[in-house]
């Protein structure tokens, strides 16, 4: 059953409030209007109610509702269900329009979408049609529309775009006028070529036409429409190439003209004029974003706000107006609030009908022509869109007419738009909009039960979201539950809308928790199962979304319980598209960010196909693809068996090789490239292997890098690397210790200062000269000398990096006491506290220990110091590290190194401080 059966229907003074989305359907008082309060007994609804709440349903769900008994079949055929419908939401060829058919006889508005469903009109054969509207009409061509014409003889309203209709000719109007002799309206967008005996023989053949546009046309013979003298109302907005000396003399004429659009064109101040003098009939005129006029002085004094209406008593509306205030004057009663005219005439008791048609027409043109400045977005319109262009929108979105509502929440979805491809919006217009009570507004429209206008008050929403402001005020009013239900729709365009709604308000940490308890995530989920085929842009919102809520641990969790896993892994393997690779990969690194507190890491791992999905995206042409892929190895790679999976899918030469072809990428792709060599490479079998696949050279290069993260992976990957003997001589060999002698001297990051000093501490504590030995005698003494100006090198610089640690009052102060308060002191200055995320193997500490012993004392005290960072009480791995130095009888090496008289006094002092934290941790253990 559709759950848009199940509102809940509340009091509220003397007037009924619909809520949304909840399971039952209460009585004023509160409970189930049925004797049996466990069921509802739908068939026992009387039958007008039954019809009245299939009115509520699209035609599909109206179907699958009739499908349930044969008293409901026969209440969902009924004549009066059928006199309207809206195919733009679902794929609907010549089967599905013969399918309806039968219910097609009583049919009189029809709305469409694209050429498919246009080629299958006729099949519904509803020879009684009055209205048709469509738009994605570019390859619609005359054939069609000479078909769809041939076959509707009754129709009277025809309105094709706003996207244009490129494909269509002068030929297809000749038809419909010859057709459709009962035609009222007739409203086209991006025709190439309106000629003469088209629009002649609109005027001969259809007697009736009062509502005419043909806009962003390239060329319309403008004097063949002065002959079509039923015209009431007439539109050429953002049609090019016009005479306008000829038309201010020939349009001038048509007897009935009372509105004229002719926004977005270049009409002269000199053809306004003239239209004023010459048109008795006219009374509205639209001229919105007409540079000519608006570059005019002389023209924008005399029509600026103070006199909307000119001596002839004609309405100007243009972008330097007070358009609220001109159209207020319309009316006789001009002394209410300007800005609720539109309201007001709305709501009125007593109707004019020359009125009430002009505001209708005014409001068509106004979100039309509004929708296209938008979408242009042309320079100079910021005090417009503030002053009023945004509170025109808001009351458009109020219009009784359902297009005209979409169009001005298409446009409030547009026009707060900078950037489409960095998410970029205007924040002064997006603030308008939310104090003019747009939101409210906007989660009204998402509320209804019309699939078009909540697929686009979803997208306005969604992009006024990336404002955080505008994002709490979604949130305060509701907004949350509201997409997150719409998320569930089985309508694409909106499902997709409503997640990305989820996807910009899951920015801010403050929202994930609410759409994690409005179902949001199990809704997000659901529409990649429910999509996985096509649906690029509902999969990529989805995907984007979830890669958001799943950087925050619980919501991690909830993701994956949701089958989150299984569901990003399938899109990760199976989807083509970059957008929706991109955001897949982001959301598995995601969920796999969180190694220590949940299981998700290893779930992801052990998902089939998962790690080979990922290894084969860091292949990908598109650099976000491989710079989320190789994210979510490197986050991957802190399981040790996922470690070992992702080599043996291949990760370690698709990694090298990323890293080789990454030198002139983004920071983002280098340092996550440097980062998932890191991570493989903690296991030596790996790091040999990234050793002999060539990644020594490119990790060099990355550790050059200008950006301080980069150098922190690149610095992590070498220092791993140089624990392998074999790759400690590659590193001399391909260059490294220059570059790691430079991060250890002038990185601005103390981690990547850090770990070089680690890994030139390993490649000169000994273990590397068997391998540099290797060769003729020649050779040996070569690589001896050369061996021995780098490590003067190394040491010179490690000194260095240590030194930056020593205080000397302090150091001699701790030397000379017992006092805890004089080590702790020592311990604050020294500490690094992103070393404390460090976790290190028994190898690696017991290394450590050794080097505790050796003859340099500028690598014991880079030994003392590294283990001071390791075993500080609060790090991360600190229990862990402290676990392995007692392991390895740490504590007799420790007090050996502090008691030498020949060490250094930062050896000694670090020496002590690491037995001090040793003891903390046993202590802490026992207790």
């Amino acid at each position: 059953m559709s759950r848009r059966l199940r509102r809940k229907v509340a009091k509220k003074g003397k007037e009924k409030v619909v809520l949304p989305s909840y399971p039952e359907i209460e009585n004023d008082d509160g409970g189930l209007g049925f004797e049996n309060k466990g069921f509802a007994n739908w068939t026992s609804l009387p039958d007008d109610t039954v019809i009245q709440l299939f009115s509520c349903l699209n035609y599909r769900d109206r179907s699958n509702l009739a499908s349930t008994c044969r008293t409901w079949r026969l209440l969902g055929a009924s004549p009066c269900l059928w006199n309207s419908l809206d195919l733009r939401a679902h794929k609907c060829d010549a089967a599905a329009a013969a399918s309806l058919a039968p219910r097609g006889l009583h049919l009189q508005k029809l709305r469409f979408r694209g050429q498919e469903t246009a080629d299958a009109i006729i099949h519904l054969q509803a020879r009684g049609l009055r209205e048709i509207s469509g738009d994605y009409c570019r390859k619609i061509n005359d054939a069609t529309l000479s078909v769809i014409a041939a076959r509707h003889e009754q129709l009277e309203s025809l309105q094709l775009g706003p996207d244009f209709c490129e494909k269509i000719t002068s030929d297809a109007i000749k038809a419909i006028a010859v057709c459709c002799p009962k035609l009222n309206k007739l409203r086209l967008s991006g025709v190439k070529d309106v000629h003469g005996d088209a629009i002649d023989a609109l005027g001969k053949h259809c007697r009736n036409l009062t509502d005419l546009g043909f806009m962003d046309c390239l060329k319309v013979e403008e004097s063949a429409l002065g002959n079509i003298s039923s015209l009431y109302f007439l539109s050429v907005a953002g049609t090019t190439n016009l005479k306008w000396g000829l038309i201010s003399h020939i349009w001038g004429k048509l007897p009935n003209l009372i509105g004229l659009d002719v926004s977005r064109t270049d009409i002269t101040p000199n053809a306004v004029s003239r239209l004023f003098s010459t048109s008795h009939s006219l009374k509205v005129f639209c001229a919105l974003n007409c540079s000519a006029l608006e570059q005019d002085v002389t023209f924008f004094a005399t029509h600026n706000n103070n006199s909307n209406i000119n001596n002839k008593g004609k309405l100007l509306l243009a972008q330097f107006s007070d358009i609220f205030k001109g159209v207020a004057s319309l009316f006789a009663d001009t002394s209410k609030n300007k800005r609720d005219v539109f309201f007001e005439w709305r709501n009125g008791k007593k109707k004019e009908k020359n009125l009430d048609m002009v505001m209708t027409w005014l409001e068509w043109a106004l979100s039309h022509t509004l929708l296209r400045i938008a979408e242009s977005n042309p320079q100079g319109l910021d005090t417009f869109w503030l002053k009023q262009g945004a509170a025109l929108l808001l009351t458009l979105m109020q219009s009784s007419q359902e297009d005209v509502q979409e169009k001005a929440a298409t446009a409030l979805a547009t026009f707060v738009v900078i950037d489409d491809e960095n998410a970029s919006i205007d924040c002064g217009r997006a603030e308008a909009v939310m104090r003019d009570g747009g939101i409210r507004l906007l989660l009204n429209l998402a509320r209804s039960w019309r699939e078009g206008l909540q697929s686009e008050a979803a997208k306005a929403i969604a992009n006024l979201s990336v404002n955080a402001n505008v994002a709490k005020a979604v949130a305060d009013e509701g907004g949350i539950n509201i997409l997150s239900s719409l998320a569930r729709s089985m309508n694409r365009s909106v499902a997709e809308e409503a997640a990305g709604g989820l996807w910009n308000l899951s920015v801010g940490e403050e929202h994930k928790g609410a759409i994690a308890e409005a179902g949001g995530i199990k809704s997000l989920v659901d529409l990649i199962f429910k999509w996985s085929a096509g649906g690029d842009g509902v999969l990529e919102r989805a995907a984007g979304a979830l890669a958001n809520l799943a950087a925050d641990d619980k919501c991690s969790m909830e993701v994956a319980l949701a089958g989150g896993v299984h569901a990003l892994v399938m899109l990760a393997r199976n989807c083509k598209f970059e957008g929706v690779q991109e955001q897949a990969a982001r959301a598995l690194a995601n969920l796999a960010a969180h190694g220590d507190s949940n299981s998700n890491n290893a779930a992801v791992g052990q998902e089939v196909g998962a790690l080979e999905a990922l290894v084969q995206l860091t292949k990908s042409p598109h650099e976000g693809v491989r710079q989320e892929a190789a994210g979510a190895l490197w986050n991957l790679s802190f399981d040790d068996r996922n470690r070992e999976a992702i080599a043996a899918a291949g990760g370690v030469e698709a990694l090298v090789a990323l890293a080789q072809s990454c030198s002139n990428a983004s920071p983002g792709l280098q340092e996550r490239a440097a980062g998932a060599l890191w991570g493989l490479s903690v296991s030596e079998a790996n790091s040999i292997a990234i050793g002999r696949e060539g990644g020594v050279a490119p990790l060099i290069a990355l550790a050059r890098s200008d950006a301080e993260d980069v150098h922190e992976t690149a610095a992590g990957a070498l220092w791993n690397l140089a624990f392998n003997p074999g790759n400690a001589l590659r590193i001399v060999e391909e260059g490294g210790v220059p570059a790691l002698v430079h991060l250890c001297a002038s990185s601005v990051s103390k981690m990547a200062r850090f770990m070089a000093a680690l890994a030139l501490a390993y490649m000169f504590d000994g273990r590397m000269d068997e391998f540099a030995l290797i060769g003729t005698s020649s050779e040996s003494t070569s690589k001896s000398v050369s061996l021995d100006g780098a490590r003067r090198m190394a040491l010179k610089h490690i000194e260095a990096f240590i030194l930056t640690f020593s205080d000397p009052p302090s150091f001699s102060a701790a030397a000379a006491s017992s006092a805890p308060a004089a080590l702790a002191q020592v311990t604050e200055s020294a500490r690094i506290h992103e070393a404390g995320h460090l976790r290190c193997s028994g190898a690696e500490i017991g290394r450590f220990v050794a080097m505790l012993r050796n003859p340099s004392s500028i690598l014991k005290s880079c030994a003392a110091f590294a283990l001071l960072q390791f075993s500080i009480p609060g790090g991360r791995h600190a229990v862990h590290h402290a676990i392995l130095l007692q392991s390895v009888g740490a504590a007799r090496v420790l007090r050996g190194a502090a008691a030498a008289a020949s060490a250094p006094i930062e050896a000694k002092i670090f020496a002590r401080i690491v037995l001090r934290n040793l003891e903390y941790h046993q202590m802490e253990h026992s207790i």
